[in-house]
């Protein structure tokens, strides 16, 4: 059974309709289409990734950004609409590690990365970003530790990604 995902069209009716901000809105398009830029690299390169997934998910990743633990009801939202895929990618976005060792480069891999490389609605890179939420845990020690290995690991799937696609992601935004 091949699943179902929501169109762009869709997942702006979808962000309206569940009231998200517009300033999260538009992070939600800019991260939507940073991973659909790099997916479509790799994807030009051989990888077999599901835009219409990487798209959807990444449209509607934040739809509960203003709510306590908005991977979770994000998540539940999708599910209940019939969206399985994308509740997956939504309710680990927040805690994902990717694994650069991995055989194959996930949806949820670009996704992820993604949204680690958007600040508001612009791609800043994966550095300027990550050192915003550094500075948001400098005072927890163990916070800042787990970021900063999220941070390596993010690195070197870049660099993985980098290497299959030939150039850099900067270069493709």
């Amino acid at each position: 059974m091949t699943e179902k995902h929501p169109s762009k069209e869709e997942c702006l009716a979808l962000l309206k309709k569940y009231h998200t901000p517009e300033h999260v809105i538009r992070h939600c398009i800019k991260v939507a289409e940073t991973a659909l830029r790099i997916g479509k690299a790799l994807n030009e390169k051989g990888c077999d990734l599901d835009l219409d997934l990487i798209q959807g998910a990444g449209l509607i990743h934040d739809i509960a950004r203003v709510e306590d633990k908005h991977w979770e009801r994000g998540a539940d939202i999708a599910s209940s609409l019939g969206y399985r895929q994308e509740a997956e990618i939504i309710k680990i976005h927040m805690t994902y590690n990717c694994d650069p060792e991995c055989e194959k480069i996930s949806e949820a891999d670009v996704i992820c990365l993604a949204d680690r490389m958007v600040k508001e609605d612009e791609y800043v890179g994966l550095e300027n970003r990550m050192q915003y939420v550094l500075d948001k845990f400098a005072g927890n020690r163990e916070a800042v530790e787990r970021i900063r290995k999220r941070i390596q690991d993010n690195k070197a799937m870049i660099g993985r990604i980098e290497e299959i696609i030939g150039t850099t992601i900067d270069s493709l935004m």
